[in-house]
């Protein structure tokens, strides 16, 4: 106990320097600018954003980009509950009942109910990382180069089973992400490859690039081409404050959907997304009266709100005890930590205690900040909500050029972006999910590396994958995975559930 606490002293003493507060404050509120508005998404932020944190301390940056996810959650509801459109994947389940009680004159004690239900679940969140951090950094010290590659293939595994979409095409992601990886010089034996004498992917294709073109400017091209339509309740929101009854009736589902949200956070390949669709189900199958759902129940905006947050917190654990990325957000984290010289993994709590720990404490005073700042600017956000997209877009396109060409001042830089942006746009027209691609990008030269790794301390001999206990297991398991994923009734639920 006395080691937790030195461990949380030396967290809260980085995250409340000046700078790092700074950092932390300026996350939440372009994150909740981010999930207010529609279609922009935390990913496409983050990845617009990386390149001016180029300059910036490792621990204030990440703590600023950690901030940007966890805000867009909260974000995302305000969207939900006044406009009955998402602004994130993991509040699509917000509006059911929250603009339900936005049109019965409650949107203020939604808003309220969300806020303080996803500040709970960050709060206990934030203890979870912090009690397993330290046994989980232990126990990936056990692991060898075998056991990391069996490792990132059940992560790949469970991007596939929880992508949009059918398997196969998820699956033809990955592997387009594992190619993509490979592009550039071998390291081993100094050959080209997959470069076809194009000079400016010599060094590999840049993280950066790929992740500002399929997410940045796709996401500008999909929202042109869809007319928007925001009916923003126009009524009075009310008070924020939930009555005391209101608070009752939610404490249960907020720690139910906190524990659910956590636990499936920790899942490789983004299962955050699955915590408030779990939460909503539970509070609906529980409920004395199922019928109340979808017609304003406070339960089904507080039980999946708090889901959303515990999971959008605890998928830090894998990223920064394994080293592995459980979703596309955390995949652009390795992205940042990698350029600023940090290996994500266990070593990193060895190495850099100050790191880890000032941003598992960051998380607790950004929700804090997120609770604080959120409600009172409420009728910000509804203003903003009424700004239209084709104002936004020239700035935002403007932005990602000025911070992909500030990466290596190369204009080429620029233009590759544009066709991964254009790539993008092709695959989700098509009804390809980039996401998986850049999990498969950034896992891919790891996945090599350690592959090659085991064979040659096995002298050459696959086996060694099977014959490790841990590797064994966790290649048995991810074969589960993606053959349950593949099962005709499993295919039809994932379906239905991530339906847009």
């Amino acid at each position: 106990m006395g080691e937790f606490a030195s461990h949380l002293a030396l967290g809260f003493s980085t995250a409340l320097s000046l700078q790092n507060l700074l950092m932390c404050l300026l996350g939440c509120m372009v994150g909740t600018l981010v999930g207010v508005l529609p279609g922009v998404g935390p990913i496409a932020t983050i990845a617009m954003l990386m390149p001016l944190t180029f300059k910036l301390d490792p621990t204030g940056a990440l703590i600023m980009l950690a901030g940007i996810y966890y805000g867009a959650q909260y974000g995302g509801s305000t969207t939900a509950i006044l406009v009955n459109i998402p602004g994130e994947a993991t509040a699509v389940v917000t509006t059911l009942d929250g603009h339900q009680m936005a049109r019965q004159g409650r949107a203020g004690v939604a808003l309220g109910i969300a806020a303080i239900g996803s500040f709970i679940a960050g709060t206990i969140a934030t203890l979870i990382i912090a009690a397993l951090g330290v046994p989980l950094t232990k126990m990936a010290l056990l692991f060898g180069p075998a056991e990391y590659f069996s490792l990132m293939v059940l992560g790949l595994a469970f991007a596939t089973a929880l992508a949009r979409g059918s398997v196969f095409k998820a699956i033809a992601m990955i592997v387009l992400g594992l190619l993509l990886a490979t592009v550039g010089t071998d390291l081993e034996t100094g050959e080209e490859r997959l470069t076809f004498g194009v000079q400016g992917v010599a060094d590999g294709i840049d993280f950066a690039v790929l992740a500002m073109g399929l997410f940045g400017f796709a996401e500008v091209l999909r929202n042109l081409e869809s007319p928007e339509t925001r009916n923003v309740v126009l009524g009075k929101i009310g008070r924020l404050l939930p009555s005391l009854a209101d608070f009752k009736q939610s404490l249960a589902p907020i720690l139910r959907g906190t524990g659910l949200g956590a636990a499936l956070g920790i899942l490789p390949g983004n299962g955050a997304v699955l915590g408030p669709f779990a939460s909503y189900a539970l509070e609906k199958k529980i409920a004395r009266d199922p019928s109340r759902f979808g017609k304003g129940a406070i339960e089904g905006v507080a039980g999946p709100e708090s889901a959303n947050n515990a999971g959008a917190q605890t998928a830090f654990i894998p990223l920064l005890t394994l080293g592995i990325p459980p979703n596309a957000v955390m995949a652009l984290m390795v992205g940042a930590m990698t350029i600023h010289g940090i290996i994500p993994g266990p070593q990193v709590i060895a190495k850099r205690p100050d790191l880890f720990w000032g941003m598992i404490a960051s998380m607790w005073i950004g929700n804090l900040m997120l609770l604080i700042i959120n409600l009172p600017l409420i009728g910000v956000w509804v203003r903003l909500l009424k700004v239209p997209y084709r104002l936004m877009f020239p700035a935002i396109l403007v932005f990602c050029c000025i911070g992909i060409y500030s990466i290596n001042n190369n204009p080429e830089d620029v233009m590759l972006t544009a066709l991964f942006g254009f790539i993008g746009y092709a695959l989700f027209k098509f009804g390809f999910e980039p996401a998986p691609l850049l999990l498969g990008f950034v896992l891919g030269r790891l996945l090599e590396e350690k592959l090659r790794q085991a064979l040659v301390l096995s002298h050459g001999n696959f086996m060694t994958f099977v014959e490790r206990p841990i590797s064994a297991v966790l290649l048995a398991v991810a074969t589960l995975v993606i053959v349950v994923a593949m099962l005709p009734a499993v295919s039809k639920k994932r379906e239905e559930a991530f339906a847009d």
